[in-house]
Formats: structure tokens, C-alpha cells, sequence
């Protein structure tokens, strides 16, 4: 099974590669910290497994989309998959992993406190979990798929209530994605210029999902035909791991229990 939406960036289509570069950032900064057991939340369809299997002993990974899960345990027969809406974390011991990461998924928890608590539950004394999530400084609209979006200090705030020590950083990048950054927001403003009802920010979200999605593939399609090669080009290499993540278009944290 392939997922093909704006939310869940493909590796395949041409116009998503700058959002698939970016949502492997953080697997490429992940090596240095993770080891041992490895649970990742929300995995999807594995996008970054290859390049972290080499740094863990295990991997379990946990997801919603039960095709997806069925998919990946062919791919990776040596690796753990299940499928789980979470949190809680069901079936899951205290105390059972060295490594947690989850990339942009805490926007789509409603319990974000308890999906903070059962990370720090499952893992090990000393252990490690990373989470990224978008920016909301940097959000050019709503995103009707996220129940929230967090400013730095808020998540902050948050991961330092659960967890022994936090450090908060930031997904940027340098002149190419910050032009590709800039063209987007020049094309959806262009877009929510005729929302003079502010229907975006005042109509449910599940009315918002389809029309969010056709325009966001339509706007992607519109930057690739008018810059193919700013967006051909950008590689996770051009994101950068940043210390002001005010200012970023991902907030990274790094959580130790």
C-alpha cells in the first residue's frame, strides 16, 4: 500500500520532494542518539527505517494504518511492527526501550501529555526519545489534520513537566529551502487571499481535509512547474539543525527520562 496525500509526503512524486527531504532530517540527526531498542511512533510506511536499523539492535515500529503495518512486517521480517491507535501504548512494559523517536505526530495526539508520559514510561532509565513536530510560527494556514501546532516555549514547556532534562532545537534550512519556503507562502497566500470569511480558521476540521489536501497538491504541482529544479535539487543535506527553534520550521526536542 502506498499513501498518496499531502499530510503523508511521498518519496515517489517530484512536487513532494522538498517535504520528504525535510521529514528525513531528522533520522539523519537521529543516528548520533539512538541504540539499543528502538521504538518508533508512527512510523508510516518506513520511510526512514534503512537508514536507522544500522544504530539499534531492534526495531519496533507502531502505526495506525493497518495495510501499512501488514506491508512493512513483509519488508523488514527481522524488525517488529503493530498496529495501534495511542496513546496508551497497550502491550507495552515500562522500562522496555533505550530509543523512542517520533517525527511529526504529536500534532495529531489529542492527549499530548499522556503520549509524553507513556514515552517516558516505556523507556529505560537514561534512555533517549526524540520527537519533532511543525512550527507553529511558521505555519502558512491551518493544517485540518493536526489538532494543535506548538510555539518552541510551549513544547517546551510541556517535555520539561515529564522528563528529566530536555534539549529543544530546530529544523531549518539554508538559501534553497528558505526560497522554496518563501515561494510557498507567496502561492498560498495567493490561494487564502479569497478565504474573506476566514472559513479556515472557523469551519471543522473534517470539512476542511479534502479541499486542504486538492489545493495543497495543486499549490505543490504549481511551485515544481515553476521552479522544477529548486525542487528537484533540495536534499536533507540543505535542512539544518538549528538552536533558535523559534525561528525554525520544525521544533526538534531531544528527551531523556
Amino acid at each position: 500500500m502506498t499513501v498518496y496525500t499531502t499530510e503523508i509526503a511521498s518519496d515517489r512524486l517530484v512536487s513532494d520532494n522538498p517535504v520528504h527531504q525535510r521529514l528525513l532530517k531528522p533520522y539523519y540527526y537521529g543516528k548520533e542518539f539512538v541504540n539499543g531498542s528502538l521504538l518508533e511512533l508512527g512510523c508510516g510506511e518506513g520511510r526512514g527505517i534503512d537508514m536507522i536499523l544500522p544504530f539499534v539492535k531492534t526495531y519496533l515500529g507502531i502505526d495506525k494504518i493497518p495495510e501499512v503495518i501488514n506491508n512493512l512486517s513483509d519488508q523488514y521480517p527481522d524488525c517488529r511492527f503493530h498496529y495501534m491507535h495511542f496513546p496508551p501504548f497497550t502491550g507495552i512494559n515500562d522500562n522496555s526501550f533505550d530509543s523512542v523517536i517520533s517525527f511529526q505526530v504529536i500534532e495529531h495526539i489529542r492527549k499530548d501529555r499522556e503520549f509524553l508520559r507513556e514515552i517516558n514510561r516505556v523507556l529505560k532509565p537514561g534512555g533517549v526519545a526524540i520527537i519533532t513536530t511543525p512550527n507553529r510560527e511558521m505555519s502558512l494556514t491551518r493544517n485540518p489534520w493536526h489538532v494543535r501546532e506548538y510555539k518552541a516555549d510551549e513544547l517546551l514547556g510541556i517535555c520539561n513537566e515529564i522528563f528529566s532534562k530536555v534539549t529543544m532545537r530546530g529544523i531549518t534550512g539554508n538559501h534553497k529551502v528558505l526560497q522554496y519556503y518563501k515561494e510557498n507562502k507567496e502561492s498560498v497566500q495567493k490561494i487564502t487571499r479569497f478565504d474573506i470569511l476566514n472559513l479556515q480558521y472557523n469551519l471543522p476540521s473534517f470539512m476542511l481535509r479534502i479541499p486542504y489536501d486538492i489545493m495543497n497538491r495543486i499549490n505543490r504541482n504549481r511551485l515544481k512547474e515553476s521552479n522544477r529544479g529548486l525542487v528537484n535539487e533540495i536534499t536533507h543535506e540543505d535542512y539544518l539543525i538549528s538552536e533558535h527553534p523559534s525561528k525554525a520550521l520544525d521544533l526538534l526536542c531531544i528527551m531523556y527520562k
